[in-house]
């Protein structure tokens, strides 16, 4: 045994138990909602304590048929799951020649052949995730399997030979040979495949080879990081097989291998303990320092010990929720392996992974998504104990663990929320009747999130290109202005036509068209390209927008103020400094903005963080932000979605916690935070009334970004509608202008009593006749 290990032998179990559980990376235990598919039971080795393996059975087919697989498989997304546990028997074809004939009348020459087969089935046809366990493999098997799989294992059990022996566990079972196990999970190292191992307490191992067998598992972990799990399994004797009269490991036994495989493994490696197998002790293991439960079925039973059923869910969150710990669902790979898909993740099977994560790597907690029509999965609560947290306090160590929160610390981050919106802005919800105009859908440059733009990458979007002329936006307006609106915003694409000149023409085609109206307009992008195409400063270019009647910019176009995010998202974009010097200089002419934040795509909690405190840090030296707006990404259209390279829009609890935080985080700075319908949907709204929120934004009258990224909510929320929604969520409505004040009563009456809207007129943009420019003017961030 290797020598800072020599004193585990002699330590009392309570100070071992007690040196794990301070190991432990965090609060929060995991496990996997799973489905178990035994392939085959038939198998080359003889283990002196499976039931699993058994003999061909005439009439018995020997292997599942792939629509038995698939049938499995579904039953498994009905209930919520997102792993396919795939367990097998080593080689059968070696052994038995049924199993062969069958392979063959399958097209197959091997088990693993067909293993990878409806592998691939499951991936493409349900979504679950693949983790195989079919035994020893060499390289050429491992690189079959991985484009077909999330994870894979294999279960090192012991490192002692003598247990391969004559009467051992392990005679006449060739694939149980330590060496054997130890080259399959060195090549899947190599090959970069997440991967599972373990070993089996109490078949006739020493404590000390218990400890060289995690002292194996240690090496290979740090040779290779591919290595995230070992599992610490206790022997159960069985009937009918060899060692059905060998004792079962102890409950001591078992909590001592868990405690030493934690402190052999360190923080770095999650420890599991199977839950079934200890029985009703099975709170027990936390106490050994566990960080996860393993996989959980739902459906299926646990096929390897099938006289253990598994513990509800609901009984494993009261145990960890007693020990002042959360319960989380996982993927069968770790947030680890997650963070990093380009290495660890097969391109076929990466997408499904990431639909299937949330921010932090693991299980979405729930199948909701931003714009979709359906419940909301959960309520906030009314009633917890708010957190004691606010500003300075939250630098992007706390942000993150914050955005970590679940269960009741989750609830208590809402009501620390909620109680600091109450005393900042008392029970009023402030709204702006507003239109809303996109004036072209034409765009040179390449968001990846972006299912409104029609340009040379936009392939597969809705509708035709299209570009506004002056006297349709005149026409707008003035009808915005006669059913109520104070205020209108412009966006659009960026033309390759477009200088700074059109910008300043639109800005004077509202103001002719409805003087007294509040021009909120420009994306920093627009701003950026429509000074850099005239060779102007920022400041000149905009004193010279304000002058003609601009009132504010809209802080869309901010993404996520993190470099290394925008690379990948945005890449020709403004880049993080770029915006900021946008609404720095905007600011400084006097000009009003608001901050957004477009979250849930593939970007991590960090980046949340660092977006906050740069808005923290700019509002600090200008004060010109009015309010923060989280713009939860609509995934169903986005063309980075349906490219497998992002995430489904954040979970509910994200997007209320981006909320929660961001008022927490930015006051006394910004005192607004706004809530999008459009992505959250009525019941979303009401959710966030309760984290921290007091603004609705704006009733738009027409939106097309949002819808053409699959939103389903409408294009306007008329006042009535809005003050219905607010006065359901036990809120007080409040009309309000762009920045917070009281709008004049005949604007309030009359959109109260506003006519239909005309349908508007988008003419192709052929029909303009602009010319494209020899050169087209890009951001150098990422030209």
């Amino acid at each position: 045994m290797a020598e800072p290990f020599t004193d585990l032998l002699t330590t009392p179990l309570d100070e071992l138990m007690a040196e794990a559980r301070r190991l432990r990376r965090s609060t929060l235990v995991t496990y996997s909602p799973k489905v178990f598919i035994p392939l085959t039971t038939l198998c080359r080795d003889v283990c002196g304590y499976c039931t699993f393996a058994r003999p061909p059975r005439r009439g018995e087919r020997a292997f599942l048929t792939e629509d038995e697989v698939l049938a499995i498989a579904r039953a498994g997304v009905e209930a919520g799951c997102t792993e396919a546990l795939f367990t097998l028997g080593d080689r059968p074809e070696a052994r038995y020649r049924v199993a062969r004939d069958e392979l063959a009348a399958l097209g197959c020459a091997t088990t693993l052949e067909y293993l990878a087969r409806c592998a691939k089935r499951v991936l493409e046809e349900t979504g679950l995730l693949p983790h195989l366990n079919p035994g020893v493999m060499t390289r050429a098997e491992l690189e079959l399997l991985r484009p077909v799989s999330a994870s894979m294992e294999i279960m090192l059990e012991t490192t002692a030979d003598r247990l391969s022996e004559r009467g051992g566990p392990h005679w006449v079972s060739p694939d149980k040979v330590p060496a054997r196990r130890l080259e399959t999970m060195r090549l899947a190292g190599e090959l970069a495949i997440p991967f599972t191992s373990g070993i089996l307490v109490g078949i006739g191992e020493t404590r000390d080879e218990r400890v060289e067998a995690l002292l194996e598992l240690r090496r290979l972990a740090s040779d290779y990081g591919h290595l995230r799990e070992v599992i610490v399994q206790n022997f159960r004797a069985k009937p009918g097989t060899r060692m059905a009269e060998h004792p079962d490991a102890s409950l001591e036994q078992h909590l001592w291998s868990v405690a030493v495989a934690r402190i052999v493994l360190g923080s770095d490696v999650h420890v599991q303990a199977p839950p079934n197998l200890a029985y009703d002790d099975f709170p027990l293991l936390l106490d050994a320092g566990i960080d996860d439960w393993g996989g959980v079925s739902p459906v299926t039973v646990d096929h390897v010990n099938p006289e253990a059923p598994w513990p509800a869910v609901e009984r494993l969150r009261a145990a960890c929720e007693a020990r002042g710990l959360e319960l989380a669902p996982r993927l069968p790979l770790y947030p680890e392996h997650v963070a990093d898909l380009d290495r660890w993740a097969d391109s076929a099977v990466a997408p499904a992974i990431r639909r299937a994560a949330d921010a932090h790597g693991l299980a979405r907690e729930d199948r909701w998504a931003p714009g979709e029509v359906g419940r909301v999965p959960f309520v906030v609560g009314r009633d917890p104990i708010p957190l004691e947290l606010t500003g300075d306090e939250l630098g992007e160590e706390e942000l993150v663990r914050l955005f970590g929160t679940r269960g009741a610390e989750r609830e208590r981050v809402f009501a620390a929320a909620d109680r600091l919106r109450r005393e900042t802005c008392g029970d009023e919800v402030s709204y702006v009747v507003t239109r809303n105009v996109q004036y072209t859908n034409v765009c040179y440059f390449r968001c990846g999130f972006c299912a409104f733009s029609k340009g040379k990458l936009a392939k597969n979007l809705r509708g035709p290109a299209y570009l506004v002329p002056d006297e349709e936006i005149a026409r707008r307006v003035g009808e915005a202005w006669e059913r109520g609106a104070t205020e209108v915003c412009l966006q659009g694409g960026i033309h390759p036509s477009f200088t700074g000149d059109y910008y300043a023409r639109v800005v004077e085609t509202v103001k002719a068209a409805a003087p007294e109206i509040h021009v909120h307009a420009f994306s920093a992008l627009e701003i950026w390209q429509g000074a850099a195409t005239l060779g102007v400063e920022l400041g000149f270019y905009l004193e010279r927008l304000r002058s003609l009647g601009l009132g504010s910019l809209p802080g869309t176009a901010a993404e996520i103020l993190d470099d290394e995010v925008r690379a990948i998202i945005c890449p020709d974009k403004v880049s993080t400094a770029q915006w900021l010097a946008v609404h720095d200089a905007a600011h400084r002419a006097g000009l009003r903005s608001n901050m957004t934040i477009m979250f849930g795509h593939v970007e991590r909690p960090v980046h949340w963080a660092r977006h906050l405190l740069r808005t923290q840090e700019q509002q600090a030296r200008t004060g010109g932000f009015t309010e923060f707006v989280p713009l939860p990404f609509v995934p169903m259209e986005a063309p980075i979605y349906l490219q497998g390279r992002a995430r489904r829009g954040p979970t509910l609890g994200e997007a209320l916690l981006l909320h929660a935080v961001a008022r927490l985080a930015l006051h006394p700075l910004v005192t607004n935070v706004q809530a999008s319908w459009v992505k959250l949907g009525p019941d979303g709204v009401r959710q966030a009334l309760a984290a921290g929120v007091n603004d609705l934004g704006g009733t738009l009258m027409n939106e097309s970004i949002s819808r053409s990224a699959g939103s389903e909510w409408g294009q306007e929320l008329a006042p009535g509608a809005m003050e219905a929604l607010i006065r359901s969520a036990g809120r007080v409505p409040r009309q309000r202008t762009t920045t917070y004040g009281t709008p004049d009563t005949q604007q309030v009456r009359r959109s109260f009593d506003a006519a239909p809207l005309a349908e508007p007129l988008n003419p192709p943009v052929r029909e303009a006749g602009l010319v494209r420019p020899a050169r087209l003017v890009r951001p150098a961030a990422f030209a």
